[in-house]
């Protein structure tokens, strides 16, 4: 069994408020970039400070190494996708919303996403959905991690960036053209952030709780993050924090709670 300190406690929370933080910052984001191109710049400035910081530490980076069809399945799955899906689902709900979506299962999101969303439309049930898939990526992600946990975190970060980089360049070029935009100041500090904190510091501090802690204490981020997201969409984007958000939250909580109570029965 782990033996989780405060330590531990504190970089989840940390990892959480981060992670909650980019919900907002993607809103800003897609008034001026589209999701790809999101996706392609979180990745290529996510990867400055953690290749600067493998550099200084003398790490080296494997991406390119034996094991690089690893790092390249994990970069797709547990970057590209993710941060493509999310993206553009924030296009149409709220911020808080995609928090607390990121936050449960597929079947309960849904549920949630059709009852208590005011005057559902196609487009924002479809949007919930892909955030939800967004989610289910990450889970995928982490579990995949763990097959190279034995290699050094800023390796895996660095190395699964490069590869979430290489990925979404070609795509960004094609579709987007990032080159016509004119983004506006917001937007180009939301995105650069974006790169920086929720992308490449917040995996620096994932795949360290995941080598240090596991899965399941991991996933009591899942606690956390609609809590932060609700009081940060509120505060920066003046997001209405309704009655049926907070029944929502509840509902995610229970179920999050008993999901989690199952899950330490079956490792006890």
């Amino acid at each position: 069994m782990f033996q989780w300190q405060l330590v531990d406690y504190l970089l989840l929370t940390l990892l959480s408020l981060i992670w909650a933080s980019a919900f907002f910052n993607i809103k800003i984001a897609t008034y001026s970039f589209g999701p790809i191109t999101i996706g392609f710049l979180r990745s290529f400035l996510g990867a400055i400070p953690v290749l600067i910081l493998c550099f200084y530490k003398n790490i080296k980076i494997e991406a390119f190494s034996k094991d690089w069809k690893w790092f390249a399945i994990i970069g797709l799955v547990n970057l590209v996708i993710p941060f493509i899906l999310i993206s553009y689902g924030v296009n149409f709900v709220q911020s808080n919303l995609a928090a607390i979506l990121m936050s449960t299962t597929p079947l309960s999101s849904t549920v949630l996403a059709h009852f208590f969303l005011k005057g559902i439309n196609e487009n924002n049930f479809v949007a919930a959905l892909l955030i939800l898939l967004g989610s289910t990526c990450y889970v995928i992600g982490g579990v995949i991690t763990l097959k190279i946990s034995n290699k050094e975190n800023e390796n895996v970060t660095g190395s699964i960036l490069i590869w979430s980089t290489i990925i979404l360049l070609p795509f960004t070029l094609i579709f987007e053209k990032p080159w016509m935009l004119n983004p506006s100041t917001d937007s180009i500090i939301s995105v650069i952030y974006l790169g920086i904190f929720p992308t490449g510091i917040a995996w620096l501090l994932r795949f360290r709780i995941l080598k240090t802690n596991g899965l399941i204490f991991h996933s009591q981020v899942s606690y956390i993050i609609p809590i932060f997201g609700i009081i940060l969409g509120y505060i920066f984007l003046n997001e209405i924090i309704t009655s049926k958000i907070i029944v929502a939250l509840i509902a995610v909580f229970i179920g999050i709670y008993l999901a989690r109570k199952a899950d330490y029965k079956n490792v006890t």
